[in-house]
């Protein structure tokens, strides 16, 4: 059980308030919380399986697919309103 020392100490490190009935009460409170967060802790849990640090794997696929350089070239230029030695033309940003 705690002492009446120990619930003031408690409060003052908490920065809160702490009325004569709420004193009272504080003990018996408290031991309701930690005994139900002691019960949380005998709960039966599945196995946790998320990798640890060093045990993620590239998820990506090989480059080896990829599609040979200018392949689209040709068909992006037709569909552009403006293009010129091989580049879109695209309004100045700046």
């Amino acid at each position: 059980m705690l002492k009446r020392e120990d619930i003031d100490n408690l409060a003052t490190l908490a920065r809160i308030a702490l009325s004569e009935e709420e004193k009272e009460a504080f003990p018996e409170q408290l031991d309701a919380i930690l005994s139900y967060v002691s019960e949380i802790g005998t709960v039966a849990t599945i196995e946790d399986t998320t990798p640890r640090a060093g045990e993620l794997r590239n998820v990506m696929r090989p480059d080896s697919d990829a599609h040979e350089g200018g392949e689209y070239t040709d068909t992006i230029l037709k569909n552009a309103p403006q293009h010129e030695d091989g580049y879109l033309k695209v309004q100045q940003i700046f």
